[in-house]
């Protein structure tokens, strides 16, 4: 601070509240295929309703033969939280169905949003057609358009008791100079694939502009295809309708222009979507946009019915190179459904193929039946979602350092039944291999049953607890050391990191995640060459809380009449 050249009183505040912030624990994510939604896009989604509304045909609709056992497995990680990050992915031959009916005519792929705004909003290249569906794939085939631009043929028009009045000229426009800039537009789901039926209206558009520069009266934007764009969860407008007629007005200015009218009003059924559920090099692409934690923050990494070549890629690009969440796989199906007497073999050899030793992974045993209300059929769907949920329920009920397994906080929700229910020798094999046994016990439910890591070495990370815990100490400890980059690497602010983490891990020790702590940043660690290299090093040495995985009880019979102090030094007497 400067001090000013003649006497005074200058006042400062210097603030030394920091402190370790705390971080997001619960965000699930998942890449795949689904019918229906913007690809390649991070979509935020909160339940299985929700994900039903976004991802598929409609809220009531749900997944198709393709797509349901990623859908169930993010379905069922949502029944225990609701912050899940999803993303759709599509293969190479996916098209947005469109209005073009021509023979031959072009393909579209419109990916997402943000794809349309900067490479189709402007159009103008009559190879399209006027509309095209919101997302790709078949299920665009069911939608149709019906526009009428024209003030004298309103009364004719099929949908005209869907709006009050005929399309005229709107009062912006006729403010300005300029004419016959209204039109209505109707969406209808022809084929009833998105409401379940046929002929269903799904959105209208009255009295919008053919003006790029048309407001409504509270200042928004009232041009048809921003209209359009802001607010339809089922269409783009393209270029527009009777292209050689109205290419030459639609889309300017509002001032002094006396826009085209349609000649008819006219129908356009879209055509030609296509669905590709495409390759494990495409859902890898998909995957990709988790793996940077600086701009996205997710915890729990949900793999569905991966493939184990997917597995290793998930683990190993986003998993790994983010080092800040867990992966959560299952075996393959073949494993563990009707392969009776070989389920044990077939996993190890699963994992043996999948080769990798990682705290970072959570593998269990199999696969569940459930029932796919949608449908009105019953499913096998993969475990790894319910494992992911019961981290999220812990964090819930306790805290992220407790175990997710047992009686307590591992009860796996909507299980008609398992694929394999493995006995104890079965589970001793899987736990030797680092794989987590769900089990169903008679009148206590299905139960996660491990909570085994895949880290193959004797380490305190080879348990979830611990793994959990320090992904949160080190993202929260270094969120909070920001702070300290470019200040003096000195003894104060060495001392004021000290102060910043301690308080932070007696809490955490409070709270049962660590039984003992030090945090050294000192002249021991930040010698003269570390300083003069202009880095800064705090060394946190932690003890962390272990679960309890085996419990001996010793029943001991003894004579009547014995003292049971003298028996066993500190046993209480005998209840009587």
């Amino acid at each position: 601070m400067a001090f000013p050249l003649s006497p005074g009183v200058t006042v400062s505040e210097v603030d030394l509240t920091t402190v370790v912030p705390s971080v997001l624990t619960t965000a699930g994510a998942f890449a795949g295929y689904f019918p229906w939604g913007p690809v390649n896009q991070i979509t935020s989604i909160t339940s299985q309703v929700n994900l039903a509304t976004v991802f598929t045909a409609g809220s009531q609709i749900g997944p198709d033969a393709n797509s349901y056992v990623g859908f169930f497995t993010c379905g069922n990680f949502l029944s225990y939280g609701n912050n899940l990050q999803v993303v759709r992915s599509v293969g190479s031959n996916s098209n947005n169905a469109t209005a073009n009916t021509t023979s031959g005519a072009a393909t579209l792929f419109i990916p997402n949003e943000s794809y349309y705004q900067y490479n189709n909003f402007n159009g103008n290249q009559n190879k399209y057609g006027p509309f095209a569906a919101r997302y790709s794939g078949a299920l665009g085939n069911s939608l149709t358009v019906a526009v009428c631009a024209n003030t004298s043929n309103f009364s004719t028009w099929t949908y005209a008791n869907y709006f009050t009045s005929n399309p005229g000229t709107s009062s912006f426009t006729s403010s300005v100079g300029g004419a016959n800039d209204e039109m209505h537009i109707i969406v209808l789901d022809t084929n009833g694939l998105f409401t379940g039926v046929k002929g269903t209206v799904l959105e209208k558009y009255p009295f919008v502009s053919k003006a790029l520069n048309a407001v409504n009266n509270d200042g928004t934007s009232n041009y048809y295809k921003q209209q359009i764009f802001s607010k339809s969860k089922y269409i783009y407008a393209m270029d527009p309708p009777e292209y050689s007629v109205t290419n030459a007005t639609w889309g300017l200015n509002a001032s002094n222009t006396n826009f085209a009218q349609l000649v008819s009003n006219d129908s356009y059924t879209l055509v030609n979507g296509i669905d590709d559920v495409g390759t494990d090099a495409t859902q890898a692409t998909s995957w990709n946009l988790f793996n940077t934690k600086e701009t996205v923050n997710v915890n729990l990494v949900l793999t569905g019915g991966a493939s184990t070549t997917l597995q290793s890629s998930i683990i190993n690009n986003v998993v790994l190179a983010r080092g800040d969440c867990l992966a959560f796989i299952s075996p393959p199906i073949t494993s563990v459904v009707n392969n009776a007497g070989n389920e044990a073999t077939s996993i190890t050899s699963w994992l043996s193929t999948l080769g990798i030793s990682s705290s970072y992974v959570v593998a269990d045993s199999g696969w569940k039946y459930q029932f796919d209300q949608y449908n009105n059929v019953y499913r096998w769907i993969p475990l790894n979602g319910d494992i992911a949920g019961l981290c999220v329920n812990t964090d819930s009920v306790a805290q992220p350092w407790f175990s997710p397994a047992g009686f307590n906080r591992g009860t796996i929700k909507n299980v008609i039944k398992l694929a394999w229910n493995p006995s104890k020798t079965y589970r001793d094999t899987l736990y030797s291999a680092g794989v987590n046994p769900v089990v169903t016990f008679p009148g206590q439910g299905t139960v996660l049953f491990g909570d085994k890591t895949l880290l193959s070495k004797p380490s305190a990370f080879d348990r979830i607890n611990v793994r959990r815990l320090f992904i949160i100490l080190e993202k929260a400890i270094s969120q909070a050391a920001q702070y300290s980059l470019f200040e003096i690497n000195d003894n104060y602010t060495q001392t004021q990191f000290i102060n910043l983490v301690t308080p932070y891990l007696r809490n955490i020790q409070g709270l049962r995640g660590i039984t003992a702590f030090q945090v050294v940043c000192d002249s021991t660690n930040n010698t003269p060459a570390v300083v003069n290299a202009n880095q800064f090093v705090g060394d946190i040495y932690i003890q962390p809380a272990r679960s309890t995985n085996f419990i001996q009880l010793n029943f001991v019979a003894v004579g009547t009449g014995v003292n049971f102090n003298t028996l066993v030094g500190g046993v209480s007497s005998p209840n009587s």
